[in-house]
């Protein structure tokens, strides 16, 4: 299906939850943007289960990008995978096998489940530390299951905002964090070599096999990884240990144990383990008396560290499926808010949870709304918008259902309800009207000034429900502005808005976002901006370094070569590895700004906070001559 060759009287569309298209329209004032104008059956959305957000009701008039879920865990968090090694979740793909777990409470086993679907966002992060030093940098709605059942990251004991939530010293199930794969340096080479060949022996399985003839080239004609070094390296002791496992080791019933009969060969053995501190009984072998074999003992923690450390070839061996997680435990040292907003990832299961870091961690559920519809989440995002002309009266009509309990509903969590294109179809007032005659409670979400015409009404059911507002505000360089965000509200306007709103009585928040680095992050221009919201009255502000998808990042490297030439090669290391500024930026971002926040007045609550908070787009700059050219799409 594809909506050009929808019209109205040529058939309905086959959309859920649209009853059909009335016309698609294309206006000279949206310079290729095409509006297609739909009924709706219902605007009143309900958040999945699975989703940890704030608030269980959304209405969005507008469609116009992906999702509008909370995000999990920082792209560099690892998730264990089904093959027992971990992987960053940024690098997780729709159909990998990880490990999830199944059981009741905190009497979990790890069973093979498949990611069903994969997406990212910015969200406020706050880092969870263990008391093994573990820490885990996560959204405050991710949950973690401790030894009472699951707990999200914030929350409070009483009022609106009470939820069972992470507290120091509390509990939660799981072996603590992943430690690094080793590489495949030389000496892990000989070293694995030695504990498979030492005694003569070559590892009947294909998997060691396959490896040992991959590394023997590296040694030529020489055999002098057969000798046992009086002091061996890490590097050599690690890859003995996953030489000696593949070739005598076993993992059975929860129990990772080596056996071997050669003295000098155990005593190595025992010496690498005691090397990296791996806690292990030594017993006989009751069939062999001169064999001695080394039992690790901890649970799965250890086990996983074992694997993950030494990193053994035979894939049987390493299998963890059944493995009781349930009885290992961490200790929660500390909950921290960063005082920045940061890209975090997510991931559908089929068990509904999965192991970051060594801590069992529960997934929210994807909607992806745009590509739902047959459209991308990219280019169609921008100039391919649905519009639900029959919004109000349909919420209207769903709100007065006896079933309705008047919860919090939250606008512009998917989409901005007051884009350009609202001046045009005058949605919200017959929303808001419908929302507060109900009694129901609401906030909304937008960059769009066009929210300065409904403050009278906001102001005015706001003596009836509850009433929030966020803006986002990136910086106050108008000629700037201009270049990145044509079309949109200059910054004065914006900061207008803000005051208004507070003048109207109306809680009022801002997204600082994008923050452009080497642009607009100096401390000169970050305090200058906040001076300026702290001047406007804003409640609370929250703060997003720059990130650039694919069409936003080539229109960038070009605006960027044109204007900045200098600042090419930095911004080529800060975005190498994909849409996100690297972790040492975004780490530097975060311990510039949570100062001038506190200073200003405007560090946002570490508790629970019921506003709502929409990824904002970064707009792809308007050319200025040509189209770029094939060096310029390279820059980035």
């Amino acid at each position: 299906m594809r909506w050009e060759r929808q019209r109205a009287g040529e058939g309905e569309p086959s959309l859920p939850g649209l009853d059909g298209l009335v016309r698609s329209v294309r206006s000279p004032e949206f310079d290729g943007v095409t509006f297609h104008e739909v009924h709706a059956k219902s605007v009143l959305n309900r958040v999945a289960e699975g989703s940890q957000v704030p608030f269980r009701w959304t209405v969005n008039p507008y469609r116009g990008c992906s999702h509008a879920c909370t995000y999990c865990v920082e792209g560099s968090t690892p998730v264990l995978m089904a093959d027992g090694r971990h992987k960053p979740i940024s690098e997780l793909k729709v159909g990998d096998l990880i490990f999830g777990t199944r059981g009741h409470g905190v009497a979990r086993r790890l069973v093979p489940t498949e990611v069903l679907a994969h997406w990212t966002t910015v969200r406020a992060a706050y880092r969870v530390t263990l008391d093994d030093g573990t820490a885990i940098v996560t959204g405050p709605d991710h949950r973690f299951l401790g030894a009472r059942g699951w707990k999200y990251v914030t929350g409070s004991k009483l009022g609106a905002a009470q939820r069972p939530h992470l507290e120091v010293g509390g509990d939660l199930v799981g072996g603590g964090r992943f430690v690094r794969t080793p590489d495949e340096t030389l000496g892990y080479r000989a070293g694995y070599l030695c504990g498979m060949l030492r005694s003569g022996g070559f590892a009947a399985e294909a998997d060691a096999a396959a490896r040992a003839l991959r590394y023997l080239p590296d040694f030529g004609s020489s055999v002098g990884f057969m000798r046992l070094p009086a002091e061996p390296d890490a590097h050599w002791s690690r890859g003995f240990l996953a030489g000696l496992f593949d070739l005598a080791g076993a993992y059975r019933r929860g129990v990772l144990s080596i056996a071997h009969d050669e003295t000098d060969v155990v005593d190595a053995m025992f010496a690498a383990l005691d090397r990296f501190s791996f806690e292990y009984d030594t017993v006989g072998h009751r069939r062999y008396p001169g064999r001695r074999q080394a039992r690790l003992t901890g649970g799965a923690g250890e086990v996983l560290r074992f694997l993950h450390l030494t990193d053994p070839a035979v894939a049987w061996k390493r299998s963890l499926d059944g493995t009781t997680i349930g009885s290992v435990r961490r200790t929660v040292a500390s909950v921290e808010a960063l005082g920045l907003e940061l890209p975090l990832f997510d991931i559908t299961t089929g068990t509904g949870d999965f192991i970051a870091e060594g801590m069992v961690s529960h997934n929210c559920f994807a909607r992806n709304t745009h590509t739902y519809l047959d459209f991308d989440a990219g280019h169609d995002f921008d100039t391919q918008v649905v519009v639900k002309v029959n919004a109000p009266q349909v919420l209207a009509a769903q709100l007065k259902r006896p079933s309705w309990q008047r919860e919090h509903v939250a606008m512009g969590t998917n989409t901005d309800p007051y884009q350009r294109a609202e001046g045009r179809y005058r949605l919200m007032p017959g929303i808001i009207r419908a929302l507060a005659d109900s009694g129901t409670p609401l906030s909304i979400l937008s960059k769009g000034t066009v929210m300065a015409r409904d403050l009278p009404l906001l102001e005015s059911v706001s003596k009836d429900v509850p009433v929030s507002l966020a803006v986002s505000i990136a910086l106050l360089d108008r000629e700037l502005q201009r270049r990145l965000e044509p079309g949109t509200p200059s910054p004065q306007a914006r900061l207008d808005l803000v005051r208004k709103a507070r003048a109207a009585g109306l809680p009022c928040s801002v997204l600082v976002a994008p923050v452009l680095p080497y642009l607009t992050d100096s401390v000169e221009a970050l305090d200058a901006l906040f001076t300026q919201l702290a001047d406007a009255g804003a409640d609370s502000v929250t703060v997003i370094p720059l990130h650039l998808r694919p069409g936003a990042r080539e229109w960038f490297a070009s605006w960027l070569g044109r204007h900045h030439p200098q600042l090419v090669p930095r911004y080529k290391r800060l975005y190498s590895r994909g849409a996100y500024a690297d972790r040492g930026y975004r780490a530097l971002l975060g311990e510039r700004v949570g100062p001038l926040l506190r200073r200003h007045g405007l560090a946002r609550e570490t508790g629970y906070n019921p506003r709502t908070a929409a990824e904002p787009e970064v707009p792809a700059p308007r050319a200025e001559g040509p189209p770029p050219s094939s060096e310029q799409l390279r820059l980035l």
